[in-house]
């Protein structure tokens, strides 16, 4: 393998079969013989120990019949490629790269590539949903493309998702997010996968939406693809961390095969069109939310400090059906008499919020509580972002935050 700048000259590396490295001491080499090409890799010549492998890289072609999909990268790993000066990885730009790193993908789509940010996921914030929200705007109205995939950092793709989810109204076609647990230059990495899994998904999917398309299990044989808003990440390194929570996956990809998945039938999802006239971008978010876990030895003067900073919404995860300790009454009770929101989600992860089976529930619906069923704590703060930045009054606001706008409940009726 190529060498880097900072490597030991006494070594050099070699790629075994199985995807790993190992390093082999220059002086116990006698002879290197050259036996052949490795099939769909770049021809490349024997060289002298301390150059550089060179060699002329392999042309893709695809047929006139494969899918214009728009790949726009906000950062992670997707299709990232080994910088062999550095040792470090870097973002495959141009479609010949991507095509390089995933060969597979020039007899699923014709990509058009573009880099919108370069972030961890983890440094995103409101208005970078809103830069995205623009740029698949952009995508969709152009009315070329068969689908849109966003290549993004697991750790809050799940936040992302659920906030355009809002922000694009009526897609008439699959816009999905992936990434990868496992950086590319891993042997373990799912990178590539995911990548064909989630493109496979935007060109023959029956349903339009936000999607999020990740590892279904630990397996190399299935992508799992997720509403947008009912999926969280459930673990920190599988590679199958992301699950559908409270309903099934949309569709698991195998190969070149998308198998939807049954839904309960509150499910709303829509069909694929080709018409963009009803297609609605409402790509603005207002930070004025903030998420509140409720834990044993709770400070409630954290919603005082919350109250009085000029938040307008205030999302709990409360315990089990809905609930946070009495000492947090008297605060929540002044920040819904001087105008500030507050709503109850569950710290559990399957499940419903049920504020009427104990008296601590009743007592803090009669406060002024609003429980939002069974949308998960992450995807409301999403939506409270989204909600302050389109409506003006708090009865707009209680309206919204109740409606079922993307699958975001099942099965509920508003809190009157």
């Amino acid at each position: 393998m190529p060498r880097y700048e900072s490597a030991d000259k006494n070594y050099i590396v070699m790629k075994l079969k199985n995807g790993y490295n190992v390093g082999i001491k220059i002086s116990n080499i006698q002879t290197i013989n050259k036996i052949g090409n490795h099939i769909g890799e770049d021809t490349t010549s024997v060289q002298s120990l301390d150059n550089t492998i060179k060699g002329e890289r392999h042309k893709y072609e695809y047929g006139n019949e494969v899918s214009k999909v728009a790949l726009i990268s906000t950062g992670g790993t997707i299709a990232s490629k080994v910088d062999y000066r550095t040792g470090g990885v870097t973002a495959a730009l141009s479609a010949a790269e991507i095509y390089a790193s995933v060969p597979e993908l020039s007899k699923v789509a014709s990509l058009d590539p573009e880099v919108l940010l370069n972030e961890y996921s983890e440094n995103l914030k409101p208005e970078h949903w809103s830069m995205i929200a623009n740029k698949v705007s952009e995508k969709v109205k152009s009315g070329i493309y068969r689908g849109i995939v966003i290549s993004h950092g697991t750790d809050t793709m799940h936040y992302t998702a659920s906030a355009l989810s809002f922000a694009l109204q009526n897609l008439p076609i699959p816009v999905v997010l992936v990434g990868a647990q496992r950086s590319s230059d891993r042997p373990s990495s799912d990178a590539a996968l995911n990548l064909l899994g989630a493109t496979v998904f935007a060109t023959k999917s029956e349903f339009s939406g936000v999607f999020i398309a990740m590892h279904a299990d630990s397996s190399d044989d299935l992508i799992a693809c997720h509403i947008g808003t009912r999926v969280r990440k459930n673990h920190t390194s599988k590679r199958g961390a992301f699950q559908s929570i409270d309903v099934m996956p949309v569709a698991l990809v195998n190969g070149d095969s998308v198998n939807m998945q049954l839904q309960r039938p509150a499910l709303r999802l829509q069909n694929r069109t080709n018409n963009t006239a009803r297609f609605v971008a409402k790509p603005n978010f207002d930070k004025r939310a903030v998420l509140l876990k409720y834990h044993p030895g709770f400070d409630p003067t954290l919603i005082s400090h919350v109250r009085l900073a000029g938040y307008k919404i205030i999302v709990l995860e409360g315990t089990g059906l809905g609930h946070v300790g009495r000492e947090s009454f008297q605060e929540i009770q002044k920040a819904i008499v001087s105008g500030t929101m507050v709503f109850m989600t569950s710290q559990c992860i399957w499940g419903e919020v049920r504020m009427t089976v104990y008296d601590t529930g009743r007592d803090l619906l009669e406060i002024g509580v609003i429980p939002l069923s069974d949308m998960l704590p992450e995807t409301a703060i999403a939506k409270a972002m989204w909600v302050i930045a389109n409506s003006s009054t708090v009865e707009d606001r209680k309206k919204l935050m109740q409606q079922n706008i993307a699958n975001e409940m099942s099965n509920h009726v508003p809190y009157p």
